[in-house]
C-alpha cells in the first residue's frame, strides 16, 4: 500500500518558489502588479477563447460607445485595487496537466479574502489564459456575453 500523500496547504506556506519564465504563474503576475490590465488590447496576446472572444466583443462594445460589459478589476474579484495589501497577501497555485494548466490566486482585501481560478491551454508552446473565474464571487469571463 502506498503512503497517502498529504495534502496541500492553502494557501501555501513558506518561501514562494521562483517564478519559471513563460509558466502559467508567470502569466498570471502581471495582471496583479497592474490594475485592469486583462482589458488593454496590447495583453490580449495572453488569451485564448473563450476568454478572448469575450474580451474581444467587450473591446468593439467599448469602441462603438454602448458602454461597459465587463466588470472593472475582474483580476482583482472586483475589488478595490490596493497594491500594498495584494503584495502583502498573493499566493498562487500552479497546476499543469499536459496541455491545460491553472492558477488558483488568493489574496486579502480589507479583510476580505478572494480567491481566482485563471485557466490556461497550450497554444503553439505558449501557456494562453482561456478563461478566469472566481471562487468567491462565483462568476466566469467566459459567461460574461458582451454583444
Amino acid at each position: 500500500m502506498e503512503p497517502a500523500t498529504p495534502p496541500v496547504a492553502w494557501p501555501p506556506t513558506g518561501p514562494a518558489a521562483p517564478i519559471q519564465p513563460g509558466s502559467p504563474t508567470a502569466v498570471v503576475r502581471p495582471f496583479y502588479d497592474q490594475v485592469n490590465l486583462e482589458i488593454d488590447p496590447a495583453q490580449r496576446g495572453h488569451f485564448t477563447d473563450p476568454a478572448k472572444t469575450v474580451l474581444d466583443k467587450s473591446d468593439a462594445l467599448r469602441k462603438s460607445g454602448q458602454g461597459e460589459c465587463l466588470d472593472p478589476n475582474m483580476a482583482l474579484d472586483n475589488a478595490d485595487y490596493d497594491k500594498d495589501q495584494i503584495d502583502k497577501s498573493l499566493k498562487t497555485l500552479e497546476a499543469i496537466n499536459g496541455d491545460q494548466a491553472k492558477v488558483i490566486v488568493a489574496f486579502v482585501i480589507d479583510n476580505n479574502p478572494h480567491r481566482l481560478e485563471w485557466k490556461f491551454k497550450k497554444v503553439d508552446g505558449q501557456w494562453k489564459i482561456s478563461d478566469l473565474l472566481s471562487v468567491t464571487g462565483e462568476w466566469a469571463l467566459s459567461q460574461y456575453q458582451c454583444e
